[in-house]
């Protein structure tokens, strides 16, 4: 049975960094780890394709080999995921679907024919008995979590590899907090599932024998969740298997207690990590509690980042308005935590209840659901009804996006990082793209660009103060440059 693996196009999102992507000449910031990992886990006598709408479109000839298509999609891919299945019917092909989008919402999806939902490891496999003896079921769903230690390696050969920005892996699953926007917990459960460091070794090899030098993304919602396990094993195993390999640095995401632990910082330096993504929220106490983030309760949120900062990692943090209990101030608030906290890449968004998560049935319970969530961070939506006036809460995000991105204040924020940041001694070597990107953003943003004069301004600043960091300002400035055609396009 010919096997047609599909994954649909990002819109000009926040992280799609469409935008950035133009300088150093790829196609999409990340592959789809899920697709990759059920094609390893399909029949080896089954042929099977990759098509990355991110990357190129679906083909008549892709829809004529094909006997059956897998479709796997997030939320925020929910209009190109409709409109790959109505290709995929009109050429008389089975459709197959999984993943988060329909996780939340299969009941919207009434031309798919089988629905293979919660962890593929445990729903998978019945289903191609069933497809592979002509009995396939609908639906094929459990309430129970897989054992990590059984994952197979993503099957990385399908892949186009020139056309990424960076790969990812998985290490673990759950996460051990109970925030009650975040669906996390709803997919995937509290207890921290792991695969073993020898696991996360046997995928990096394939990918480093391929050729792959560049960046690499575990994508664990919490990498820290299961800390003993993560200082003991996995850490130890990683810097190890860099001592004989070049190129590769890691970036994941991680709760704010890692600023707790100077130690575990240091082990994450040394073995590749240089950034981290740690959903900060809110500086408000009382919205803090009202969403159950109990993690960042009672701490100086500001001195924890530069801790990290200082460590030799970069902060990305999410950030949130909209909460019952933030007041008008809250916008301001939100602009001087992030300005002084030095976040270049700080992610706004208003308030959404993503189905399943405690926040959807309290608003339900309240009347105040609206419509269904976008799943875009920082398109100005929202899907409930805020304690704050709707025009005033929109008027002061407006308010946030257009000033931590305007020129001015975002080249001021990315100086306050590059004062902090300790890098470590040994850097990720530098890649053709790098030089292709360092060229076009002479171009794009210090000729054409209006933010030019601010952009040689923090070039020359970094050659004398930072000289070493240089890499790093240019690939911040690019991203300013993207996040300001976001910023443009759907709030100002």
């Amino acid at each position: 049975m010919n096997i047609l693996l599909i994954y649909p196009e990002f819109p000009d999102t926040f992280w799609s960094f469409k935008h950035a992507l133009n300088f150093v000449g790829k196609r999409s910031a990340l592959p789809p780890l899920g697709l990759l990992t059920v094609a390893a886990m399909l029949p080896p006598d089954w042929p099977r394709r990759l098509v990355d709408t991110n990357v190129h479109g679906i083909t008549d000839q892709d829809l004529a080999w094909a006997d059956c298509a897998f479709i796997s999609a997030m939320v925020v891919q929910r209009e190109s995921a409709k409109q790959i299945i109505d290709q995929c019917r009109t050429a008389g092909v089975r459709v197959v679907a999984g993943g988060p989008l329909f996780n939340s919402e299969w009941e919207s999806f009434g031309a798919v024919d089988h629905f293979v939902l919660n962890e593929a490891e445990l729903t998978l496999p019945p289903f191609l008995d069933d497809l592979r003896h002509d009995r396939p079921q609908r639906i094929y769903a459990t309430d129970q979590f897989a054992d990590l230690r059984h994952t197979p390696i993503p099957q990385w050969d399908l892949l186009e590899l020139k056309r990424y920005v960076s790969m990812n892996i998985q290490f673990s699953r759950g996460c051990p907090f109970n925030c009650d926007f975040c669906n996390v917990t709803t997919l995937l459960g509290h207890r921290v599932r792991t695969k073993t460091a020898e696991q996360i070794v046997a995928e990096l090899d394939p990918l480093y024998a391929l050729g792959w030098r560049g960046n690499v993304f575990f994508v664990d919602d919490n990498f820290i969740g299961n800390k003993p396990y993560v200082k003991n094993e996995l850490l130890p195993a990683l810097i190890r298997w860099r001592k004989n390999k070049t190129g590769n640095a890691f970036f994941t995401e991680a709760s704010i207690n890692l600023a707790d632990d100077a130690p575990l910082m240091d082990q994450m330096v040394e073995a590749g990590f240089t950034k981290v993504f740690i959903g900060i929220e809110t500086p408000d106490e009382h919205s803090l509690a009202e969403c159950s983030k109990v993690q960042n309760g009672n701490r100086n949120l500001v001195e924890d980042v530069k801790r990290i900062q200082r460590a030799g990692l970069q902060v990305q943090g999410g950030f949130i308005v909209g909460f019952d209990h933030d007041q008008p101030s809250i916008f301001q608030r939100q602009i001087d935590f992030i300005q002084k906290s030095g976040i270049v890449t700080a992610m706004v968004g208003l308030l959404q209840a993503p189905a399943g998560t405690r926040l959807y049935e309290r608003m339900k319970q309240e009347g105040r659901l609206c419509a269904q969530s976008s799943g875009d961070n920082v398109d100005g939506t929202t899907n409930i009804i805020p304690a704050m006036n709707l025009d005033a809460l929109k008027e002061g995000y407006r308010h946030i996006l257009e000033h931590i991105y305007s020129p001015e204040h975002y080249y001021r924020r990315l100086r306050t990082f590059l004062r902090e940041f300790r890098p470590p001694r040994t850097r990720p070597h530098i890649q053709c793209s790098d030089l292709l990107a360092l060229f076009r953003s002479f171009y794009h943003i210090g000729i054409v660009g209006r933010e030019r004069f601010h952009f040689w301004a923090l070039l020359a600043w970094t050659q004398v103060r930072r000289p070493r960091l240089i890499p790093e300002a240019v690939t911040l400035a690019i991203y300013g440059y993207h996040f300001r055609k976001i910023c443009q396009r759907h709030v100002v």
